[in-house]
Parts: C-alpha cells; structure tokens; sequence
C-alpha cells in the first residue's frame, strides 16, 4: 500500500501524486485522457526531513499545481472556441499571485494598523481578518457554475483517494460509499498555515507597515513547514480527541470546497488514482 497519496482538482480533471509518480487524467468529451510523469528525485529525499520537507512540498505542489491547471486549461481548447495562450495564462497566475497577496494579506495588515496599535490587539484582528476574508472568498467563489465543477472534482479525488487506502476496488459503486472530506486535504492545510500565523506573527514586531508586510511573506514557508508538520501528526490519529478539535475546522471549510460529483467526474478521479499507484 502506498501511504504518501495526495491529489489535486483541476479543470475536468484530476492529478494523483505518490511517492513515485504523478498521474494526470483529464475528461475529452467522452474519453479520459491520463498522462503520468515521475517524481523528482530531490524532492522525494527533501520530503523526508522533517519541517524541510513542508516547505519542499509546498513549492513542489505550487509547480506541479500550476503547470497541471495550464495543462488542464489548454487540454480543454479542443471542446472551446476560445483559444489559451501561455502568455495569457503567465499573466492570469502572475495577477491571481498578487491578488492573493494583496487581498490575504496586505488588507488585513491595513485594516488592522487602521484599528489599533496595541501589539496583542494588532496580530489578533490581523489573524481573524485573514481568516474571515478566505471563509468569504470561498462562499463567494462556490457560486460560479464552473468553480462547482471544479469543487466536485476535488470531491472525486477525496473519495477514490479514500477508497484507495481502505483497500478497496476502485469502482464508482465503492467510491460512492466515502466521504468527499480528507484530513490531509489542502484545504486544511490553508487554514492551518492561517492559525499558525496568527501566533506566529505575534512574536515578530515592527513599527513600519512595510516591514510588517515584508515579514508575513518572507516567514510563508516557515509557517508552511509548521503547518504540514502538524497535518501530517493529526491525519494519522484522527480519533485522538485533541486532534479532533485541531482538524474540525479545516474539515468543516472541505464542505465548501468539495461537492458531490457525477459518474463521470468519478471516472475521472478513479484513473488517475489507478494510474498513479500502479508499480
């Protein structure tokens, strides 16, 4: 059995990573398209020292997320009339990155020195105002048609991901019978990276805004590397109550970000699957 799987939605498709392979399997109107590719050497001796491995894991999954949506994207210019090119694409992540960076951290940072001055007081509001501001970004997102879509497919990675470690045949019927909510599911991961900042902000402290926002950038992958150590403790020990309580609300968000998926999203899902934890 292969333990180390994980997974990522993408549009009309799905990737499935292990150890030793990465599978992407993408909808064509009515086939499935699977591509796989192995793992980086680096990363897989990086990924086992502990706190090193969260941040090499957190920019491996940056790369390999967005080369797998570009691919995903442009994958799906045969059944669209419109035409993606990789410069527009570059722009797209270049401005999403800055949006994100803007929106989730440099307006909380604003509004808070807006409000107090008071150390505690700061870092709290700070802390909250990240957290309310990706619970609304969610709520708001989940309403488009096509982030739906994308929502079920990260729905259909859970459950054959799910079936696959309870060591049942991957069929659509088995995959029907688990939950779309994984403990080891990014969407954790996030609101982890957002708690532990939180305590982590309020023991650096400068006076200057710019410096304040230069610090939340720079500590991301310390905050990363802390955060996947103690998803990765939680999502082995998932009946121990304090666990419980640390896990219950990333996996409360996973009801936003995964949905129900049809026959066909499952279908999906169950071949990467298949292709990334075949020998």
């Amino acid at each position: 059995m292969i333990m180390d799987i994980g997974g990522q939605a993408l549009i009309e498709g799905v990737l499935v990573k292990t150890r030793d392979k990465i599978a992407i399997s993408i909808r064509k109107k009515q086939r499935i398209q699977t591509k796989t590719e192995k793992t980086s050497n680096i990363s897989k001796k990086l990924s086992k020292i502990p706190f090193l491995r969260g941040i090499v894991i957190l920019i491996d999954t940056l790369i390999l997320g967005t080369k797998a949506l570009i691919y995903s994207a442009k994958e799906q210019e045969e059944d669209s009339k419109e035409k993606i090119t990789n410069t527009s694409l570059t722009i797209t992540i270049a401005i999403s990155f800055l949006i994100g960076i803007g929106l989730f951290i440099a307006l909380p940072l604003f509004i808070s020195k807006l409000l107090t001055q008071n150390r505690i007081l700061f870092n709290l509001i700070d802390g909250l105002l990240r957290v309310a501001i990706f619970l609304a970004y969610l709520i708001i997102i989940s309403t488009n048609s096509e982030i739906r879509r994308l929502f079920q497919y990260h729905g259909a990675e859970h459950m054959a991901i799910h079936c696959f470690e309870s060591n049942q045949s991957l069929t659509i019927k088995n995959c029907k019978g688990f939950s779309t909510i994984h403990p080891r599911c990014g969407t954790s991961f996030i609101f982890l990276v957002l708690i532990i900042s939180i305590i982590l902000f309020s023991l650096v402290w400068a006076e200057s805004f710019f410096i304040k926002l230069a610090q939340r950038i720079l500590l991301i992958p310390v905050i990363a590397s802390i955060s996947y150590e103690i998803l990765k403790f939680s999502a082995k020990r998932q009946q121990n109550p304090i666990v419980k309580v640390i896990s219950l609300p990333g996996l409360l968000i996973q009801k936003t970000t995964t949905k129900q998926p049809d026959h066909q999203q499952l279908e999906v899902a169950i071949a990467a699957v298949k292709e990334a934890t075949s020998p």
